[in-house]
């Protein structure tokens, strides 16, 4: 089997955006990051900032297992220490983290991330019972948005409102 070096695919320009507030998001496949790509990353957030635009933070998209969080944490530290002052990090995370993801660890994430975005969905379509994994987000000791897919089902529950940790909502848009 052939493993891929680790890479850094950039985007092709700097979007100009007269939103009042901007992520940049990163996937991340591996988090093994040479020095190289954690200057990168920083250096287009410099330079989204620098076309005019109003960034708010790094988001990271990456699957981290709900049974690796603090190895996840490690990393995002790492990052948390790189990134300048004035930028947010946020993460995605897995429905499935509240529910049965190490409290330590979770705690840990709390201590490093600015918000989480939950994701209700897996690949194109939202994760059935995901009204059973919505009791459990009192659990996340952090704020958080909720992730929902384009065309996806969604109904909110009665006390996601009420519940001083959640942000509101992000939706992933898909292509046809």
């Amino acid at each position: 089997m052939r493993v891929r070096a680790p890479g850094f695919v950039p985007l092709r320009a700097v979007p100009r955006l007269a939103a009042p507030e901007v992520w940049m998001v990163v996937r991340v496949e591996r988090l093994d990051w040479a020095e190289e790509t954690y200057a990168r990353i920083l250096a287009d957030l410099d330079r989204w900032r620098a076309a005019g635009n109003r960034v708010a933070g790094l988001q990271v998209d990456f699957d981290a297992r709900t049974r690796g969080l603090e190895g996840y944490r490690r990393f995002l530290e790492g990052l948390r220490r790189r990134l300048p002052r004035g930028y947010r990090l946020s993460v995605t995370g897995l429905l499935d983290w509240s529910a049965h993801g190490d409290p330590a660890a979770l705690r840990g994430l709390a201590g490093t991330v600015d918000e989480v975005v939950i994701q209700t969905y897996q690949g194109r379509r939202t994760i059935p019972g995901y009204e059973g994994y919505m009791a459990s987000l009192a659990r996340l000791p952090l704020p958080y948005k909720v992730g929902l897919i384009e065309h996806g089902e969604w109904r909110a529950p009665p006390a996601l409102e009420r519940d001083p940790e959640f942000r509101g909502y992000v939706v992933f848009l898909t292509s046809r």
